[in-house]
């Protein structure tokens, strides 16, 4: 699978991600069907599969339940992959709530690196509660990340952001953006078009609109959103989020075909 540039940030990922929340939460997501957390050896054989596949990029959250410790134990070479976990949001009791103090987030760095037994972060994004520019005034995140840049316990960081205004203060004052983007939804194409013009990673979420985009759940098609996704200016990499190895398989051949046509 081809890689792409993560900006400046000096990392290369494939230009398909794999999300995880799905083998560490199944409470609150807005897949279109219900599902159970896969055991070890299937999870473990999901890696496996994804990286004979090309995929060298792995999205996660300590707010996807396990996600993170299933990561540090059963990740095949788990230091020859790029990974991108958060930081701000906890979920607990099946809900949600937010922390951007600098206290909760450089415990958060601490967690996350002894649960994926790694010395150090690829890329850290500030799990944004919708609010984000109120999280980018009047919290210390931002501040408290580029300490952690400095001390060399993560490489790059930035924002899953929600707002144009936040997403693009994100491109002017961070590594990397997340940014939502998909044939129904196009509102932030101004971050993108930025990231591009300044040379800042993007990392696409919701490109198939948390698996919607599948004809059959309605949607316009998996093949017409990556053929879109892709496109895009400034887009490095794009997050699909599956336990389905016949999924995974499909993505990647429809992904390589796109590119290579």
């Amino acid at each position: 699978m081809m890689k792409r540039a993560l900006g400046s940030t000096g990392i290369d990922v494939s230009v398909l991600g794999l999300g995880t929340v799905k083998i560490g939460r199944n409470q609150q997501v807005k897949y279109p069907s219900g599902f159970e957390l896969p055991d070890d050896k299937t999870v473990v054989e999901l890696f496996e599969l994804a990286r004979s596949l090309g995929i060298n990029f792995i999205d996660t959250a300590p707010a996807y339940g396990t996600s993170e410790q299933r990561l540090g134990e059963l990740l095949p070479d788990r230091d020859d992959w790029v990974i991108v976990t958060k930081v701000g949001e906890i979920f607990e009791n099946a809900q949600s709530r937010f922390d951007y103090s600098r206290e909760h987030t450089i415990d958060s760095i601490e967690h996350s690196l002894k649960k994926l037994k790694r010395d150090v972060i690829d890329v850290v994004l500030v799990h944004s509660d919708g609010n984000d520019m109120a999280i980018i005034n009047d919290t210390p995140v931002f501040e408290t990340l580029q300490e952690l840049k400095q001390k060399g316990l993560i490489k790059a960081y930035g924002m899953s952001s929600k707002t144009v205004e936040g997403g693009c203060w994100v491109v002017e004052n961070c590594d990397v953006v997340m940014a939502t983007a998909n044939l129904a939804y196009d509102e932030e194409r101004p971050v993108l078009e930025l990231a591009e013009k300044l040379n800042k990673g993007v990392i696409i979420k919701k490109g198939l609109q948390s698996g919607h985009a599948d004809k059959a759940s309605g949607g316009s098609g998996v093949d017409a959103s990556f053929k879109h996704i892709l496109g895009l200016p400034g887009v490095s990499s794009m997050i699909v989020g599956t336990i389905n190895p016949a999924h995974l398989r499909d993505n990647v051949d429809a992904v390589n075909n796109i590119l290579s046509s």
